[in-house]
């Protein structure tokens, strides 16, 4: 059955991972080719006045949605990883988590002094991992000129975390 809206492809689940919270399950969203498709069109739409160079998107879900748009879009695509799993040389980020740090990489030689990145992921939440990646990013002379997600939790603040970029999400939830 194909929907109007994109919210309508997506479950909420109560009360995990723990009580009080609204989980937003996307893998309804991905295994629905009406939503899938949707989900990509949507995101593309967010992109069109926009002048950039390159897609990247953070392990694992902003593969995906960074992956298909940047076909959509006929656009290069650029793994920001996990520590320890791109193969050449990197340069890498470590933020905050709310119980410790994580540390993410980008190769060396994936974006160039000056080119225009768009950084894609699934979910705005509290904005720490797309701030680290904007941070890659920058490191190696890009300019990250717009960061889309299918998703934003405004109850946890991200978009104040990224108020020096321009933020856009195709949804938004007021909760966490």
């Amino acid at each position: 059955m194909v929907r109007e809206r994109l919210e309508d492809y997506v479950r909420t689940i109560p009360d995990f991972p723990e009580p009080g919270i609204m989980f937003r399950d996307i893998t309804t969203v991905l295994s629905d080719a009406d939503g899938l498709k949707l989900a990509i069109d949507e995101m593309a739409k967010k992109l069109e006045n926009v002048d950039f160079d390159v897609i990247a998107g953070a392990e694992s879900r902003g593969f995906i949605f960074g992956a298909a748009l940047a076909y959509n879009l006929h656009k290069p695509f650029i793994l920001i990883r996990k520590k320890g799993k791109l193969p050449c040389e990197t340069v890498q980020q470590t933020y905050d988590l709310e119980y410790g740090t994580a540390t993410i990489e980008i190769h060396k030689d994936a974006i160039q002094p000056g080119e225009k990145v768009v950084i894609v992921d699934d979910l705005i939440a509290t904005g720490g991992t797309v701030e680290a990646a904007a941070q890659l990013i920058e490191k190696l002379g890009g300019e990250v000129v717009m960061m889309v997600f299918l998703m934003e939790l405004a109850g946890l603040c991200g978009r104040e975390k990224l108020k020096k970029y321009n933020v856009e999400s195709v949804i938004c939830y007021e909760g966490k």
